[in-house]
């Protein structure tokens, strides 16, 4: 069986590493020779829409899924007249705006904050009027790990505030997000998959507590323990199982939300394996990466159970002294053959056990001699780690 997966990146690495012990194989389409999927299958070296590119990486393919969700929508509508492609183009679009994305959450019935989208200068004073201040404004496509976003106080003019950073952003489509002091962060990871015969299989691993560090995942904790008795994971399975219906998903999906006052509030879709769900490699009886292909493919889901506690740490900007990480009983160490640089993801570290409370122990332990280190202590950096309070894409 052979998969296209658009992206070589870490997510498709990790891919490649769960299918072939299933007898996958993989066909990347990657504009980088030296991707970290490089070893796990043949490289289609070309740009995301190059039209000769795209005809050689569909060759011969059954199936198709992607590892990024800012893929070209065009590449995407591309495959899908080709090869069975999921999740499909459907989910990059929504994922890819976030006034879309908002939207359809809010009009599922999903919790989100207030927000308003600005388009133009003449659109900033009743965005504020809607929204008001404190604020984050964000702009509507790309930016990741804590860019393309300003934190607005309630200092000063309001609107000037907010001309200003939209002036610093680019004065590109942007959307003004309602500042939202959480209590905590969490991640509902799920797998969706038709069942043969019709219907839909859905399954979901327990609901993960997140952290970061200058707008980036520092570390993810499953089960999430700021869920006390269960219900936050409740209502985060019924949200992510109405948007994955909405959406006819196939595949492993991410919804990000804030806790706030014992409830949730959506902040981002990422329709495709998820940083924070990296734990269910060593912690659950199926990895997300599996399970993504599984369902890519038409095959049964595997069981999405912890196989106790779980506590990830992302690795950041150097690479760890391995034998000081594999020392600490319990840790799995994955790197994923990238050249280390200031705030580049460059591997993770996953620590299990039974005891919860003995695991974070050790995490406590282990997280002082991890790596990480930051762009740089420029403004923008600074005002990155100020963000890491808020909101992050």
């Amino acid at each position: 069986m052979k998969v296209g997966i658009v992206g070589g990146g870490q997510l498709g690495r990790m891919l490649g590493l769960a299918g072939v012990p299933l007898g996958m194989q993989f066909r990347y389409l990657e504009p980088a020779a030296d991707c970290p999927a490089s070893r796990l299958g043949e490289i289609i070296r070309t740009p995301y829409d190059d039209p000769d590119g795209l005809e050689r990486f569909a060759q011969d393919l059954g199936f198709a899924t992607y590892e990024f969700e800012n893929v070209p929508v065009q590449t995407a509508l591309w495959l899908e007249e080709r090869v069975s492609l999921a999740p499909g183009s459907r989910a990059l679009e929504v994922a890819q705006d976030r006034v879309r994305e908002k939207t359809t959450l809010r009009d599922l019935g999903v919790p989100v904050q207030a927000f308003a989208s600005i388009a133009s200068a003449n659109e900033i004073a009743a965005a504020v009027e809607r929204v008001g201040l404190p604020a984050v404004l964000k702009t509507r496509r790309m930016g990741y790990d804590g860019k393309g976003q300003r934190v607005l106080r309630k200092d000063g003019d309001a609107a000037a505030s907010v001309q200003a950073a939209w002036d610093a952003l680019g004065r590109v489509p942007c959307i003004l997000e309602a500042f939202v002091p959480f209590e905590a962060e969490v991640s509902q990871v799920a797998v969706r998959a038709r069942r043969a015969g019709g219907g839909a299989h859905h399954a979901f691993w327990p609901l993960t507590q997140n952290e970061h560090r200058n707008g980036i995942l520092w570390k993810s904790e499953a089960p999430a323990p700021c869920d006390h008795d269960g219900s936050l994971a409740t209502a985060a399975r019924a949200h992510v199982a109405r948007l994955m219906d909405e959406l006819d998903y196939v595949g492993v999906i991410a919804v990000e939300f804030f806790v706030v006052g014992g409830t949730l509030l959506a902040n981002e879709i990422a329709p495709r394996v998820h940083n924070s769900g990296h734990w269910t490699i060593d912690g659950a009886e199926t990895s997300q990466f599996e399970n993504h292909l599984r369902a890519v493919t038409g095959l049964p889901l595997g069981s999405t159970a912890a196989r106790g506690a779980s506590i990830m740490f992302n690795l950041v900007g150097k690479l760890p002294l391995s034998s000081r990480v594999l020392a600490q009983q319990g840790a799995h160490l994955h790197l994923y053959g990238k050249g280390a640089r200031p705030g580049r993801k460059v591997g993770h570290v996953t620590l299990t056990g039974q005891d919860a409370a003995a695991l974070r122990q050790s995490a406590a332990e282990l997280a002082a001699a991890l790596p990480w280190e930051a762009e740089d202590a420029s403004p923008r950096a600074r005002d990155a780690h100020e963000r890491s309070t808020a909101h992050r894409h």
